[in-house]
């Protein structure tokens, strides 16, 4: 590890990201430095500038992807070399308005029936059926299950954030189905070691890539022709349970949105606030 590299990275400990924002923001130094081909600290504010629109009209980042190598770069700028570049007074992540993509309950109980090791499936229908982000679901631990109350833990969200959600009878009686085997004493899904062997052993929780694999898989073998991602099965959830009349406010809570304007998307999605609305239209449009 490079003596910049250290200083990076005790900076982002220092400010309490987590790891994996550290992970992230370390990739979006590193994608610059290798486009450049030389330390990032010898990169002028001229080169970054040109890296940003290159970001934007060549590589063509989407939101988020933008909004993740800027911020990366910007900390390792201000914080790590104590920077203060013009360019950061100006420059943004591309605008999006978009509706998430949404999934049918059909839909999916087919991608979940669709997936062919347990492991995964059972992984899967947790966190589709609490509407937990992947990386909450594979980090579940056993003393994270509240079956008296019905209720799953979610230990350290995004932004460090603990938080409950409900827990569906059907999704329990399949976490404890698959514990019938020796399993991981604390971790609920352990990584699995050659052929799936020293899950008792296991010393990290199942990769988020190995089930990210398992969904693109099941997804492709489904036949529906839609652009779902990983996250597509959360927006799912969020649509589901406020059509089934759950309070926007106890949604917000349950999928840990720090602000009520990200979860307000959800009321333009759901199937029955489209009728009514057609209805209301109709009755207004008929009195006149």
């Amino acid at each position: 590890m490079t003596e910049l590299r250290r200083r990076m990275i005790e900076c982002l400990q220092l400010r309490g990201l987590s790891e994996r924002t550290q992970d992230m923001y370390g990739r979006a130094v590193r994608q610059l430095a290798e486009h450049y081909r030389k330390s990032p600290d010898l990169i002028s504010e001229e080169e970054l500038r040109q890296y940003c629109l290159y970001v934007k009209h060549v590589k063509q980042y989407s939101r988020s992807a933008s909004t993740i190598a800027l911020c990366g770069i910007k900390f390792f700028l201000e914080q790590t070399l104590h920077r203060d570049w013009t360019t950061w007074r100006f420059v943004r992540a591309p605008r999006e308005k978009k509706l998430p993509v949404i999934l049918s309950l059909e839909e999916v109980r087919r991608l979940l029936d669709g997936v062919r090791l347990p492991r995964y499936r059972v992984c899967r229908t947790t966190i589709d059926s609490c509407g937990l982000r992947l990386q909450e679901g594979t980090h579940l631990q056993v003393p994270d299950i509240d079956s008296a109350r019905m209720l799953i833990h979610v230990r350290h969200g995004k932004g460090g954030k603990d938080r409950y959600v409900p827990l569906p009878h059907r999704t329990l009686a399949r976490l404890r189905q698959y514990g019938v085997t020796p399993r991981h004493p604390v971790l609920i899904f352990p990584a699995p070691g050659r052929g799936g062997t020293s899950l008792s052993t296991a010393t990290a929780p199942m990769p988020r890539s190995s089930v990210q694999g398992a969904f693109r898989d099941a997804l492709n073998d489904s036949g529906i022709h839609t652009q779902a991602s990983g996250h597509t099965r959360r927006h799912s959830w969020a649509t589901h349970v406020l059509e089934a009349g759950v309070n926007l406010r106890l949604i917000q809570a349950y999928l840990g949105h720090s602000s009520p304007t990200t979860t307000r998307v959800y009321t333009h999605l759901t199937a029955r606030a489209e009728h009514l609305g057609a209805e209301a239209i109709t009755r207004v449009l008929e009195d006149r």
